[in-house]
């Protein structure tokens, strides 16, 4: 295209009728852009054609190196057009693989602004556990590139930016939002999918817009930039953050929140709140509460009267480990956290307790941290939209993620339900995953039901889906062939364990823990093992190909 052509077609003041590929253009400096793994390079999910659907050359996202007004840049755009921006192997791997490059880059003192461009619903439920994969490995390069430079994030596409994604957003230094865009971590169909339409009617334009709309996220705090949906006024915000020390993130102000939080009086539930097959009675007892007092030998109760979360410092093999989980609670003053999903409250509080670690811990051998994972999702609901859950589960990220860098050997071990956005908040930012081999450990990023509303099929369609298609299975076995897994422990009874059980466990623990000490402290080993190089293919030719083609910047 012409000089005088692109001028032309940027000089509409709509960011949002611009593709991915020319938002990326609008940003750059008009004669650097130059796009990675381009379409002509044909680089298409090997995952949709199984399933009937056709896949795209670029996989709906573009990758472009370039300057931002003097400034090298790396922009990452998601095409909201394609699969409603979702996060699928290849698109996610294209991310990632940048941020990586990018920190690399830095960590050799030749910085590298990344851009966020995000028009997603979070992750691509045909691909679902590749694709929250890729979104665990975009965070842990987020937040170990925000030490570096100006890492910024713009929403403006009518899509909005949900799932995974709304925690890639919050992890951003600084995020620019129109009055147009969306942020949330559930997006409103799968609320009322999961919550019923009392809780939240998705059709409801008004209310959600109320909600997790623009123009209340700023008012929240949630975003630094509220703009009008103008080319040259995104383009001069996003060339003004690169330049400018980045304000202290958001996921830090732990007790800003914590004091936010204790000041609110959730509003009732809706009366139909209970999704039928819930069952109507959440009870206190779990795997996460069983085996937590199995390991660490107590309960764990924290200080305070949140019954929700349980931490305790115990011995594992000749050290004190710090143990952590989040377990039901009747009576959580949050409604759509008392099954024990990850809520608001058990979100922030994690990071209080692993933070309080990275604290108590400098200067001297980090201790381990052992998350304990069965969370059948995130707290799906109004109130938790309006106060910002993307927000508390971006926290818990940036916590395990940090304790990682640090040099805690972080241990995430899988006894139930390991689900969606609360499974990122809490276990996937771990140097290294156990799982138990047994009925009941089950790994996806939603739930059958919504997953079946939202991919317009029946939940038996997916099981029967999962059963060639490894990455759409929730059994443990199937993720294990992902090479997710450090370790599938077998002959374990998950639900009533013996004591050989836990002597078992215990024994994997503290192989996982000197392990982890032995490697480096990024999630690097999710490719670098023999089932990754079977199931992870393209996600490693991705990788391989981005490199080839980053192109260091000269001296």
């Amino acid at each position: 295209m012409s000089t005088s052509a692109w001028t032309d077609l940027l000089s509409r003041r709509s960011f949002i009728e611009l593709s991915a590929r020319a938002r990326a253009r609008a940003l750059l400096d008009e004669r650097s852009f130059r796009e990675l793994v381009g379409p002509f390079e044909r680089v298409k999910s090997p995952w949709l054609p199984l399933q009937g659907v056709v896949a795209q050359s670029d996989d709906g996202v573009v990758i472009a190196r370039g300057r931002l007004g003097g400034v090298d840049a790396v922009v990452a755009a998601i095409e909201g057009a394609f699969q409603g921006g979702s996060i699928g192997e290849v698109s996610g791997s294209k991310i990632a693989a940048a941020l990586e490059l990018a920190l690399h880059s830095c960590e050799r003192s030749r910085p590298i602004v990344p851009v966020l461009i995000l028009e997603t619903g979070g992750v691509r439920l045909q691909e679902a556990n590749l694709g929250l994969a890729a979104i665990a490995e975009i965070h842990a390069a987020l937040v170990a590139l925000r030490r570096h430079v100006p890492v910024i994030g713009v929403i403006c596409g009518l899509v909005g930016c949900f799932g995974g994604m709304s925690l890639a957003a919050a992890l951003c230094s600084t995020l620019i939002v129109t009055r147009q865009a969306r942020l949330g971590m559930n997006g409103p169909e799968v609320i009322e999918q999961e919550a019923g339409v009392a809780e939240l009617d998705a059709s409801d334009r008004r209310l959600v817009w109320s909600l997790m709309g623009g123009e209340q996220r700023h008012a929240m705090g949630f975003a630094d930039a509220l703009l009008e949906d103008d080319v040259a006024a995104i383009a001069a915000a996003v060339h003004a953050a690169a330049r400018a020390a980045p304000p202290a993130p958001r996921t830090l102000a732990v007790e800003h929140f914590i004091s936010r939080l204790a000041a609110e009086a959730p509003a009732a539930p809706p009366a139909s709140r209970e999704p039928a097959w819930r069952g109507e009675t959440p009870t206190a007892a779990s795997r996460g509460r069983t085996w937590f007092g199995a390991l660490a030998m107590c309960a764990g109760a924290l200080e305070g009267g949140l019954r929700s979360v349980l931490r305790a410092d115990a011995p594992l093999g000749g050290e004190s480990a710090r143990f952590l989980a989040v377990v039901p609670d009747p009576s959580n003053r949050f409604a759509r956290a008392r099954h024990g999903e990850l809520g608001l409250e058990e979100a922030w509080t994690l990071v209080r307790e692993i933070r309080a670690a990275l604290h108590a811990d400098a200067g001297r051998v980090p201790r381990p941290i052992v998350a304990i994972v069965d969370v059948s999702s995130q707290a799906y609901g109004r109130e938790e939209e309006r106060l910002g859950i993307h927000l508390a589960c971006a926290a818990a990220v940036d916590a395990y993620a940090s304790a990682r860098l640090a040099g805690h050997p972080v241990i995430a071990l899988l006894v139930g339900k390991a689900m969606s956005g609360a499974f990122l908040a809490h276990g996937y930012q771990a140097n290294r995953m156990l799982a138990l081999d047994a009925p009941g450990v089950l790994v996806h990023a939603m739930g059958k039901q919504a997953a079946a509303r939202v991919t317009h099929r029946s939940v038996e369609d997916l099981e029967r889906l999962g059963e060639r298609i490894a990455p759409m299975a929730y059994d443990v076995r199937s993720f294990a062939s992902l090479g997710l897994l450090h370790e599938l422990i077998e002959g374990v009874d998950a639900g009533e364990p013996r004591p050989g059980d836990v002597e078992r466990v215990r024994a994997a623990l503290i192989r996982a823990v000197a392990d982890a000490r032995t490697g480096g402290t990024d999630l690097s080993g999710h490719l670098s093992n023999a089932a990754a190089g079977r199931t992870r293919a393209a996600s490693i030719e991705v990788h391989r190909r981005v490199a080839e083609q980053w192109s260091e910047p000269g001296p």
